[in-house]
């Protein structure tokens, strides 16, 4: 068998167990990466990783649209997507690999801890692993997804942070799996997406994305860049504390009382309604995307740059807001 009818076998399993997106890096686009980051250590002997895209059904954000239903989005499109359908489509695609006589590595969108601070907020985290050898990152190795769909070929960071495909825009979540196969890669994407509207920033209920200042890295060769992030106000929105986007917050209390507390959440938690404490403890993502991912979506279905249409658009009412 050729690598080329290897490639597509692999790729037709991967769509066949579940995944909507497939595609290929060769493991030297990595280099550069930071030891760290770098998945050349997870498996040193591998010859390419595969993408993998599993969509975020539209329907998944219509409750929090409506500002009636918060369940679908979090449950589904987080757990029930990263920790189970995700990892069978792994399983699936590594003992496949297996069954060819290849090895699969998988890396789940699933991350408990490591050397690097995943948060990005320019505080010292305390670390609780060290290297197995002078040589070696210590654990656990942090994949940064995003740049790796970009290596292998799905699509680009947009102006957000968040990846953008030309089939779903920013409605996706990845999984990657290194493998020793001689797998073709991909072309990385030349297209253009992202036109800078900037719904994202406007739309954004934390106001966590800046309109002015950017960040930027290397990779293979290309500049990609984007609006910095501000993690802190991101986190606090995401979880319910943008008064404007959360029915759950008491509306008697000052949003100055709670937000400065963005990830412990102890004055957050007692801000909240019953209910709503219980929706923090499972960091559900009250705010719904709101800039990054809705905004984002409509603007893009309006323009006709995906490939996933619609025979309604998304928004036909007002958004909703709270005083």
């Amino acid at each position: 068998m050729s690598d080329k009818e290897l490639t597509e076998q692999v790729k037709e399993h991967a769509r066949k167990s579940g995944a909507d997106l497939v595609g290929i890096a060769s493991m030297d686009r990595f280099e550069g990466a930071p030891k760290q980051m770098d998945p050349r250590y997870i498996f040193p002997d591998a010859r390419a990783m595969i993408g993998l895209g599993f969509r975020l059904p539209r329907g998944y954000f219509r409750g929090i649209e409506e500002g009636t239903y918060y369940n679908a989005y979090g449950f589904m499109g987080y757990a029930g997507l990263n920790v189970i359908y995700a990892p069978i489509v792994l399983r699936n695609l590594s003992v496949f690999l297996e069954d060819n006589g290849y090895e699969g590595a998988p890396i789940p969108n699933m991350f408990d801890g490591s050397a690097v601070d995943m948060y990005d907020t320019g505080e010292k985290l305390p670390i609780w692993t060290r290297a197995v050898s002078p040589e070696k990152p210590a654990p656990n190795v942090l994949l940064n997804f995003r740049i790796a769909a970009y290596l292998c070929g799905m699509g680009e960071i947009g102006y957000s942070k968040m990846f953008l495909t030309p089939e779903f825009g920013p409605r996706q979540r990845f999984a990657f799996i290194l493998t020793d196969a001689p797998l073709v890669p991909d072309p990385i994407f030349e297209g253009k997406i992202c036109d800078r509207c900037m719904s994202c920033v406007k739309e954004c209920s934390g106001c966590a994305i800046s309109r002015t200042e950017k960040e930027s890295v290397e990779v293979a060769g290309r500049k990609l860049e984007w609006g910095k992030l501000d993690c802190k106000k991101c986190s606090v929105a995401y979880r319910g504390g943008a008064r404007e986007t959360s029915p759950f917050l008491n509306p008697d209390v000052k949003e100055s009382e709670y937000n400065d507390e963005w990830f412990g959440g102890k004055k957050l938690n007692e801000n909240l309604t019953l209910n709503g404490i219980a929706m923090l403890e499972t960091r559900a993502p009250i705010e719904g995307a709101k800039g990054c991912i809705r905004a984002c979506m409509i603007h893009l279905e309006q323009q006709g740059k995906l490939k996933n249409t619609f025979k309604e658009p998304f928004r036909k009412r007002k958004p909703w807001k709270l005083s």
